[in-house]
């Protein structure tokens, strides 16, 4: 029996990294190490998350703290700001992070791709890591082989910091891979500035920001005569534990950076 993959969590305090650290917790391969936030500052992670301490102090310094705790696996879902620095000093130690906040441009995951080659490690950066949402995508793209024209209506709670969501910018990506055709665009005058919506090449997305909503996707195709609409709705943050567990369980075989856990599960399923 191998020892238990050793996990220091990226922001541990916060709503998806409580989660994460309630799930990893019971996992019998796994052992919480470490725990990094901006907040709550020397606490127990135990006590702030779990109601009973386990002796990991909360650290605000991520480079002291991969020091320390040597871990096997970083996992990080905090605030875009700073992410890719965050990322850069992961690699740098030799380690393999499993990234779940959004926000990096191409450039930068084109930079820690590149950085991954040169330490010969693995990354895992996924925009949702619901299995549904996965599949939710990839019915999309085979969808828009038959359809023109289509839109994104995505929808999540107030506190989340970017919009869109990247599940729909990479639902959009992945639609676009698929076919030449676009939509025309065609929507008349707007009477209200924006909408209609965002345009990411041709493809109309919509973000709602409401209170109630944790993470949900319509991908919605028309036709002549027809709609055909692709729905997945994360009901709790539970939804995307399994994808989280998978990823730490996966990524140091990964030979290099992999975006999205749609590739995790192809490499997953033909290695």
């Amino acid at each position: 029996m191998s020892s238990k993959i050793k996990v220091l969590v990226v922001g541990a305090s916060g709503k998806m990294g409580s989660e994460v650290v309630r799930t990893l917790v019971v996992q019998p391969d796994m052992v919480l190490v470490g725990a990094v936030d901006s907040s709550h500052y020397g606490a127990d992670i135990g006590e702030l998350v779990l109601s009973s301490k386990n002796n990991v102090r909360v650290e605000r310094d991520l480079q002291q703290a991969l020091t320390e705790c040597e871990p096997d696996v970083v996992v990080d879902f905090t605030r875009p700001e700073g992410l890719f620095g965050r990322i850069q000093t992961v690699l740098n130690a030799g380690i393999p992070p499993v990234v779940g906040t959004t926000g990096l441009s191409q450039a930068e995951l084109v930079d820690l791709a590149d950085l991954c080659q040169r330490q010969k490690i693995g990354a895992l950066i996924a925009p949702n890591f619901a299995i549904g949402a996965i599949l939710m995508m990839q019915f999309a793209q085979e969808a828009s082989r038959f359809f023109r024209d289509v839109e994104i209506i995505e929808m999540h709670h107030p506190n989340k910091v970017d919009a869109p969501s990247g599940t729909a910018i990479k639902t959009a990506e992945m639609i676009l891979e698929s076919r030449e055709s676009l939509n025309t665009g065609a929507s008349g005058t707007e009477s209200v500035q924006g909408v209609r919506g965002g345009d990411l090449g041709g493809i109309r997305i919509h973000s709602i920001r409401l209170t109630g909503l944790v993470a949900h996707q319509e991908v919605i195709f028309g036709g002549p005569g027809q709609t055909l609409t692709i729905r997945h709705d994360s009901l709790n943050r539970e939804s995307f534990m399994p994808g989280v567990m998978l990823g730490i369980r996966e990524v140091r075989q990964l030979p290099g950076l992999v975006y999205g856990l749609d590739q995790l599960i192809a490499h997953h399923h033909t290695s």
